[in-house]
């Protein structure tokens, strides 16, 4: 060994020896109710993004971002990122998106976290126990709409860095945000920026790291993989105007049997994508991948009884954690145009619009699965020999994404669960889409983890949306382990 490796291992061994965690995670448990009431602040805001009359709520949550980043001494910026068309035709100016950075040490490894804080849309009357904006605590758990997605993770983040600083303890890396506060309506005007900002922002940052997700059980969590999304829209068009069905029954081909018809041919009632070209293009299951599958901790019974089925699609875990994650599937959201109000109503629509969608996995390519989406639609649709039109558009092409989990970044989020967790985290992939981790690897080409603090049950989306203090308070942990083992990725390993 020669005496400059001597002195690299004293020199890592020295930091190793100089992280403080007891001293961050004490001061972590003793502010506990601060960071909670942070956390009620935060919610409160309805910063609903599909709702554009409440455009000014998004705004004023992102002015509290900035606010909270600049009082850490943060470098600030609220970026302007352009407007959005609205379909009158008019324009509404897109919620600005907040760039922080702490540290520029360029001896330092610098890590980029990315998070948002806008929210779906909650009511009391769609079924909440409690105000949907009302962070309310029971038996430990903080229910309320953007509790868990995504406001508690992007806080955690915060209170981590705030936590260096309040023990006067340099950062381990340098650490810039990037918050916004468009991704449940698309993230719009994000990849324009991400693009714009290569050689700048993100000329220095090693990493990024994303909290948008959740664990798949109890067990901690690492997330390696999302599926993509191909959104179609195939519509079916007929007689000029809706008829009546006593009237014109029988005497017209109606294109809502038209379009039932040709929905029925894209799957089977087993699951089985029956488009031609779908399953060729998937990425085969390898037996390292079965194997990591078989070791993930997942109760069948629990996750069927969750959702309130008598029967899922497959009936052991292996072979569905694979259908929810590395195998794409179709699902038909609904049809536009047809009647579907209370009551009864004997029509027969002129036009009617169905929407489905396809997850897309590895191998797969959107712009292939569009060809070949549309190529078998319009087949299909010949052979009914029907004087209707047929219009098949995708709207959405989102691509999977898909990463390394023996790349030094995962090997440090294993290190850090272990720290706090005193357990090996789960390895996992996500069933849904984010689309900015594609876009963040091809525009960028940095490497990307996704470390996830919320808990399996915390109803993203859906009503009584909540995170738990326990995955709140051990998650910011988490989050302050993590910067220290990041630090200590070496310079040969760091492109594992």
């Amino acid at each position: 060994m020669g005496p400059f490796a001597a002195s690299y291992i004293l020199l890592v061994a020295s930091a190793v020896r100089a992280f403080q965690y007891t001293e961050l995670a004490q001061y972590v448990d003793s502010h506990q109710e601060e960071y909670v009431e942070a956390l009620r602040d935060w919610v409160a805001v309805e910063s609903d993004s599909s709702n554009v009359l409440k455009r000014s709520e998004l705004n004023r949550m992102m002015e509290m971002v900035a606010q909270k980043l600049r009082q850490m001494g943060g470098t600030v910026e609220l970026v302007d990122v352009g407007e959005q068309e609205l379909p009158d035709g008019s324009t509404l100016a897109l919620p600005k998106v907040a760039t922080a950075q702490f540290g520029s040490d360029p001896n330092k490894r610098t890590v980029c976290v990315y998070g948002h804080v806008d929210v779906q849309p909650a009511k009391l009357e769609d079924g909440w126990a409690t105000e949907p904006y009302n962070l309310t605590d029971i038996n430990g758990n903080l229910y309320g709409r953007g509790a868990s997605d995504n406001k508690a993770p992007v806080l955690a983040w915060i209170h981590a860095v705030a936590a260096y600083q309040a023990l006067s303890m340099e950062l381990p890396v340098n650490v810039k945000f990037l918050i916004e506060g468009m991704e449940e309506t698309g993230s719009n005007g994000l990849d324009a920026m991400i693009l714009a900002q290569r050689d700048t922002f993100f000329s220095d940052v090693d990493y990024i790291i994303i909290s948008d997700c959740g664990w798949l059980s109890r067990r901690p969590a690492l997330t390696y993989g999302t599926r993509g999304n191909c959104y179609f829209y195939a519509e079916v068009e007929g007689p000029k105007q809706d008829l009546h069905s006593g009237v014109y029954g029988g005497a017209v081909i109606e294109p809502m049997i038209d379009l039932i018809g040709i929905l029925d041919t894209l799957i089977s009632p087993s699951g089985k994508i029956l488009i031609p070209g779908i399953r060729e293009a998937v990425a085969p299951l390898s037996d390292e991948e079965w194997k990591m599958y078989q070791d993930i901790q997942f109760d069948m019974d629990n996750y069927r009884n969750k959702v309130g089925v008598s029967q899922l699609m497959y009936n052991n875990k292996v072979d569905l954690l694979a259908h929810l994650w590395r195998y794409p599937t179709v699902s038909i959201h609904g049809i536009e145009g047809a009647f579907s109000d209370p009551g009864t109503k004997t029509v027969i629509p002129a036009k009617v619009t169905a929407k489905f969608s396809i997850r897309q996995v590895p191998n797969m390519d959107p712009a292939a699965v569009k060809k070949q989406v549309t190529d078998y639609l319009h087949s299909v649709f010949a052979k009914r020999k029907s004087p209707n039109k047929l219009k098949v558009t995708m709207v959405i092409g989102a691509k999977p994404w898909l990463a390394d989990t023996q790349h030094a970044l995962y090997e440090a989020g294993k290190a850090a669960v272990k720290r706090v967790f005193q357990m090996d985290p789960d390895l996992i992939r996500e069933g849904g889409t984010i689309p900015v981790a594609r876009t963040f690897q091809d525009v960028t080409g940095k490497s990307i983890i996704m470390m996830p603090i919320g808990g399996f049950d915390d109803g993203l989306h859906s009503q009584n949306e909540k995170i738990s203090r326990y995955n709140y308070i051990e998650g910011t942990k988490l989050f302050i382990a993590y910067l220290n083992e990041v630090s200590q990725i070496t310079i040969q390993n760091k492109d594992i």
